[in-house]
């Protein structure tokens, strides 16, 4: 009976609280403590989001000086502020601000323990994804020892605010990495330091900053660069990179898992068999470069061939960083709706099928060739009695972005869509693709609209037989600049779905 009442001793009992101590924050960034000690339980550089005991990190950028809102912070509950010049309220003062951030998350990185496991996450597609799944999976099978990164905080400064909020009891860091130049995920994987190291594929997103798809693979592979010793890389087998991936990664790894279809690799898919509620039933096996040869069946909850593949780099990392698998098995089963990024809604809709309500597919984030194309088969697998897609333009192309909005005409006419509506500019390349083929047919396969913006693109939806009907599959996707998550909303917002007689 003592034994099971005894509460375990860890190395972190010794560590305070608190997230970060005034003093603590002018150790790691070498400032200086005013107007009174404080300690903080929250970091954020933006005064809109500051909650009681944040501390909020003033940087100066090219639109607006933080320093201007640090009293809005303060009124809004902040602890303390991170300054370049003294301010009437606690706070440490150092030289520069963005500097001294990433000094905080350097210094949040060292003073993790010595069993604690960083991941680091990139790809030119579901990294957010990824991201969570892992997130959730590490929290389910060690409550609260798990820390990510939070939306898509992927860059130059989203990166190392992520780090600064990490506790120091952490046991496991999840962190995202984005890029759309060469060198930039250099400077952030060494901020990281990752123990693994995670990239999800290789797509032709902001292809437009580099001469080929190749180069954005190289430029991806910089995330091994931040490895730690006896780092582990994490790569996707069927992509066409895999060998220079590999190559790369090899340089730094002490181990490389390629994950995948493809009959080497290494945490390979057996079966991925859809589910009732969309998503699949799948079937792995670990071979012996996983580290430890066996099988494992799990059900993923989010619908999409993606997502079973996915799951194979989850699971890789779980298993790589001593998590529970049968843990991270369930919260894949379990995990919720990601917005942006594929949640699904019902909403109202009139005729159709009368049943009142239609499926709104909400992928309004980002929008690549790579994923676009994804999302349009997964579009294809999912049953209804019309399916309408919303198109936003796909940004940071290049010199191909003609070319790569054209080429989605046939995999919009293999998922079978009645109705597409195309936002932006650069969707003009696919509106005329569209109108060749019907020429060429002698008859519209697809009936299509052509808007400037999602002010537009609402009023289309509003009218005639555009507009949601019982049964429907609505999917929404484009690049984050044209703005469709406005249109999401709207959708969602209409009156909740009814019966329809």
């Amino acid at each position: 009976m003592t034994a099971i009442l005894d509460w375990p001793v860890t190395a972190n009992d010794a560590l305070g609280i608190d997230l970060w101590t005034a003093d603590a924050i002018a150790a790691a960034t070498g400032g200086s403590v005013a107007g009174g000690p404080f300690a903080v339980a929250g970091v954020t550089t933006d005064s809109r989001e500051v909650i009681a005991g944040d501390l909020f990190i003033a940087l100066s950028g090219e639109s607006a000086d933080g320093h201007r809102f640090v009293d809005g912070a303060m009124a809004r509950g902040a602890a303390g502020v991170l300054v370049e010049h003294p301010v009437p309220h606690p706070h440490v003062l150092v030289a520069n601000t963005a500097a001294a951030l990433n000094a905080l998350g350097r210094a949040a990185r060292a003073r993790l323990g010595a069993d604690a496991r960083v991941i680091g996450v990139t790809g030119s597609a579901g990294k957010t994804g990824v991201k969570e799944a892992l997130f959730a999976a590490l929290d389910r099978g060690s409550p609260g020892a798990a820390h990510r990164s939070v939306k898509s905080y992927n860059n130059h400064v989203g990166v190392p605010l992520s780090l600064a909020r990490m506790p120091a009891r952490s046991r496991f860091g999840v962190f995202e990495m984005g890029m759309n130049h060469a060198g930039e995920l250099a400077a952030l994987t060494r901020l990281v330091r990752p123990d693994v190291a995670i990239i999800t594929t290789i797509a032709p997103a902001h292809i437009g900053h580099f001469a080929n798809e190749a180069a954005i693979a190289a430029a991806k592979a910089e995330i091994f660069e931040g490895l730690q010793p006896g780092g582990v890389a994490i790569i996707p087998a069927d992509n066409p990179h895999d060998a220079l991936l590999t190559h790369v990664a090899r340089r730094h790894a002490a181990r490389v898992i390629r994950f995948g279809s493809a009959h080497d690799a290494d945490v390979r898919m057996l079966d991925a068999i859809p589910t009732a509620s969309g998503g699949a039933l799948v079937t792995a096996e670990f071979g012996p470069g996983s580290g430890r040869p066996r099988k494992v069946c799990y059900t993923v909850s989010q619908p999409g061939a993606h997502w079973a593949v996915n799951s194979l780099a989850i699971m890789a990392a779980v298993a790589a960083v001593g998590g529970d698998l049968g843990a991270a098995g369930l919260a894949l089963a379990e995990l919720p709706d990601l917005a942006g990024r594929g949640a699904r809604h019902r909403i109202a809709a009139k005729g159709g099928d009368h049943s009142g309500h239609a499926l709104l597919i909400d992928e309004s984030y980002n929008a690549n060739p790579g994923s676009m194309r994804a999302t349009l088969a997964q579009l294809a697998a999912t049953p209804a009695r019309r399916r309408l897609a919303v198109l936003g333009a796909m940004m940071e192309l290049g010199d191909g972005s003609h070319g790569y909005h054209a080429a989605l005409a046939d995999p919009l006419l293999a998922a079978g869509v009645s109705h597409a509506l195309l936002v932006g500019a650069e969707m003009a390349a696919l509106a005329e693709a569209l109108g060749k083929i019907a020429t060429s047919r002698l008859a519209a396969p697809v009936t299509f609209v052509h808007v400037a913006d999602v002010a537009a693109a609402r009023a289309v939806l509003e009218t005639g037989d555009w507009a949601p009907q019982g049964g429907d599959a609505i999917l929404v996707k484009g690049s984050n600049s044209v703005g469709l998550a406005a249109l999401v909303s709207h959708l969602v917002q209409r009156a909740s779905p009814a019966g329809d007689d």
